[in-house]
């Protein structure tokens, strides 16, 4: 038999990937390898289970066995790579070698770690995969209040999700507003007064110094002197690609795995796809540009070499205290805002110097908008 195409990561990448390959190639050995539990679930609904109540095992899409029979697979689940030899095709597991004809990493991105003083400072939760949501979920059970840290897109999510859940959330971050890197002040203002709405109480500018056992919950000081008691904290401050082992095989690393338009690393015969990968120079931690890159590596793996293109890639933020559609400015590009609107309905736009649309975010009434935006936006990778 000969060697197997193998993909490291069940998450969206990994089986997206393995689907769209068997689309084309229904022949060629397959092996999914992953840390846990292989359970098929969709990412993006991690910050959706508390208003549906849903638990992880509600999430769960399909178990591995069932994966491994539509795929016409092999999936190892609870099986950490160790180590990667390209000089010689294989992979590591402990001291077993894999031997593999392609190999495509497609392990995602870990939660960042805030360094907090205190004797709980160990009692952070972090929500970046199923297992996660479940243990949190599990935890959560007879609480009733929720800490998060970050006021990123993650953690506008988890607020409006758990507040919808029957939780009193309070979110803490050392920022003006919220989601700085994404909208402009006044579509975060909207966002903002969506989330209050609800009760969510936001301590922007400060950082949690130190989280300590209080009675039966916990207490977390902030940085400007206020203290907050909670049952729960939640970091939510930003992902990292992993690249640890890439980095250690010798692959080029930068922001995540480096790969060119064929989602190929600088190896020959391993890819890379999905958080973990910097696609021609992008970092794009979602859905859309994920299932493109899958679609593109299934052809290559199969025999016919095809370029990944991003075209326009707008993000719809699940905050339906204040629905937001955002698509960022191209990296590199110059432009102007132009801001209209009020209260909840914005319609922020940036403009280069000859007027073309290089990027929006919409809040409330005005996303109806996107549509029609969409068409006047640039491609992200033509």
């Amino acid at each position: 038999m000969s060697d197997p195409v193998v993909i490291v990561g069940t998450g969206l990448a990994g089986y997206n990937l393995a689907r769209e390959f068997r689309k084309l190639d229904s022949e060629t050995p397959l092996l999914l390898i992953t840390a846990d539990d292989g359970r098929s679930y969709s990412k993006p609904m991690l910050s959706t289970g508390f208003a549906k109540s849903k638990d992880a095992d509600g999430l769960c899409m399909a178990e591995p066995g069932a994966m491994a029979e539509q795929l016409a697979a092999q999936v190892w689940t609870h099986t950490r790579v160790t180590g990667i030899d390209p000089g010689h095709q294989r992979l590591w597991i402990g001291e077993e070698a894999v031997p593999y004809r392609d190999l495509v990493l497609a392990w995602g991105a870990e939660v960042l770690r805030v360094p907090i003083e205190g004797d709980a400072s160990e009692e952070l939760f972090t929500v970046n995969d199923l297992h996660g949501y479940g243990h949190f979920r599990q935890a959560a059970q007879g609480k009733r209040r929720v800490l998060i840290l970050g006021a990123g897109l993650i953690g506008c999510e988890f607020a409006n999700d758990l507040s919808l859940g029957g939780y009193e959330v309070d979110l803490v971050a050392p920022c003006e507003q919220l989601m700085p890197a994404l909208l402009p002040a006044e579509a975060a203002a909207a966002v903002q007064a969506g989330l209050e709405a609800l009760g969510v109480r936001l301590h922007l500018g400060p950082v949690v110094s130190r989280l300590q056992h209080a009675g039966d919950g916990l207490e977390a000081h902030l940085s400007d002197g206020r203290s907050i008691a909670c049952d729960l904290v939640i970091s939510a401050v930003g992902l990292r690609p992993r690249t640890d082992l890439a980095a250690a095989a010798g692959l080029a690393i930068n922001r995540g795995v480096m790969v060119d338009r064929q989602l190929r690393t600088s190896h020959a015969n391993i890819y890379a796809l999905g958080d973990c990968a910097e696609v021609d120079g992008l970092n794009l931690l979602y859905v859309m540009p994920l299932m493109a890159c899958a679609r593109a590596l299934a052809k290559t793996l199969s025999g016919t070499p095809g370029e990944v293109t991003y075209g326009a890639m707008p993000v719809t933020v699940k905050t339906p205290a204040c629905p937001l559609v955002v698509s960022p400015p191209p990296r590199g590009s110059h432009g102007n805002w132009t801001v209209e609107g009020s209260g909840a309905d914005i319609r922020a736009l940036c403009h280069d110097a000859s007027g073309a649309l290089l990027g929006y975010a919409l809040t409330g009434a005005a996303v109806q908008e996107k549509l029609a935006l969409n068409r006047q936006l640039p491609a992200l990778l033509p």
